[in-house]
């Protein structure tokens, strides 16, 4: 099994919509077995696919070291090899807990540790991180073997990506020998609008790898997340599940999974 994260520091930057739409299409277009972890406490992956719940347990019992029997708290989602383990605000309380806690599993490791326990049974891991550094982002990027940016280009683009990439920088040479950061793709692109093109010039220009596609602005996207649905679901042939099918080719090309 080969995991992605999916992060930024920025919020609003589409980081759930790709974690998702790219987990549904790897699933149920590309035949993989695919393992969505959602790491953020809004839940907001959850919620995209109906699966948010205080009933069932979720990353916080990784988080936590209670993990003993993945099984548990891998819910099956409604799409065929498409699993999922959920998030909610438990995380909170489950990230200062295992920053404090001395006696079970090593901080940073909790969630690799309990992804090897289910490596077998899936191709992909995809995580949905939150827009932070905190002790399970850390640990998303410990886990993970691929790391990709979503940016949207404003005045506030590059905030905090400096700081991000030095963190996966010094993750990759600390703690994981094997990440590597797959590069940047800029979401939110509007066809034609010279800042959108400038600051995907700039990306490139400041020697950040830069995916060659980007995924363009529509209010499907937006509409999506309120039919809690896949947006190839809800609309297939809008710009953006165009752009997601793409991307999604190009990441199988860059991490060579198919080799």
């Amino acid at each position: 099994m080969k995991t992605l994260s999916i992060i930024n520091l920025k919020g609003g930057v589409a980081k759930t919509i790709s974690a998702v739409t790219m987990a549904y299409i790897l699933a149920a277009e590309k035949g993989y077995r695919v393992l969505l972890v959602d790491n953020d406490k809004q839940g907001n992956a959850s919620k995209m696919l109906n699966m948010h719940s205080y009933i069932y347990k979720g990353i916080e019992t990784i988080m936590e070291g209670r993990a003993q029997v993945m099984e548990a708290i891998i819910q099956h989602t409604e799409y065929d090899r498409l699993d999922m383990i959920t998030a909610n605000m438990e995380l909170i309380r489950a990230n200062l807990s295992a920053q404090i806690d001395q006696q079970g599993p090593p901080q940073q490791e909790r969630i690799k540790r309990s992804l090897s326990k289910v490596k077998d049974n899936y191709d992909i891991c995809i995580i949905d991180n939150a827009p932070d550094i905190n002790i399970s982002t850390v640990n998303a990027l410990v886990a993970s073997d691929y790391v990709m940016i979503p940016v949207t280009i404003d005045d506030f683009a590059l905030d905090g990506l400096s700081e991000l990439t030095e963190q996966i920088e010094n993750t990759k040479i600390n703690l994981n020998p094997e990440l590597e950061l797959l590069g940047c793709f800029v979401t939110q692109y509007t066809t034609g609008e010279g800042t959108d093109r400038q600051g995907e010039e700039l990306l490139r220009r400041m020697e950040y790898p830069v995916f060659d596609t980007h995924i363009r602005r529509t209010e499907k996207v937006k509409q999506a997340t309120f039919a809690r649905q896949p947006i190839l679901l809800y609309s297939n042939r809008c710009a953006a599940s165009v752009d997601y099918r793409k991307l999604t080719k190009e990441f199988i090309e860059r991490s060579g999974i198919n080799g």
